[in-house]
């Protein structure tokens, strides 16, 4: 019988498997990501970037849930989503140069993995394959989100019953 000698790691390689951003990497090009990313603890409130931050990667739950928020027209936070184990997010920070869109939040006690924007770019300027994986996988997911949002649209404008 093998024993990991730090369970933690294992479970995050299980989690960043079910990733969308991840899934089409092999084992061996998952692992440069285990290696890049740093595994964090966070208690309840704790923030991890709020609106208008300058981007500097992304978060993958490994545990826990984290709240996503954005600024309302009456000035207060509106939620956006409450998002759990597997997800990700952040993510934007990886293609573009401009502040967050949103705010996230731990909702409960949470472990994220950390990846930082800097070390993901040197990988993928390093190994042009596994880029054209993630950032695949990237466009698929702006595909879905533009599609849900549509949707959304136009659920929210169509005429309510008197």
């Amino acid at each position: 019988m093998v024993t990991n000698p730090n369970p933690e790691l294992a479970l995050v390689r299980e989690i960043l498997r079910g990733v969308p951003l991840f899934t089409d990497l092999t084992t061996p090009e998952l692992e440069l990501f285990v290696a890049l990313g740093r595994v964090v603890s966070c208690s309840k409130g704790t923030s991890f970037f709020s609106e208008g931050d300058k981007g500097s990667g992304l978060f993958v739950i490994i545990s826990g849930s984290v709240r996503i928020t954005k600024s309302g027209l009456a000035g207060h936070a509106d939620t956006i989503g409450v998002i759990g184990k597997g997800a990700c997010f952040g993510e934007m920070a990886l293609i573009d140069d401009l502040p967050r869109s949103a705010t996230a939040t731990a909702e409960d006690e949470c472990l994220v993995l950390e990846l930082d924007r800097d070390d993901a770019i040197d990988l993928f300027q390093e190994n042009p394959y596994i880029a054209r994986k993630v950032l695949w996988a990237f466009c698929r997911s702006l595909s879905l989100r533009l599609r849900e949002a549509g949707d959304r649209i136009v659920f929210l404008s169509a005429p309510r019953p008197a």
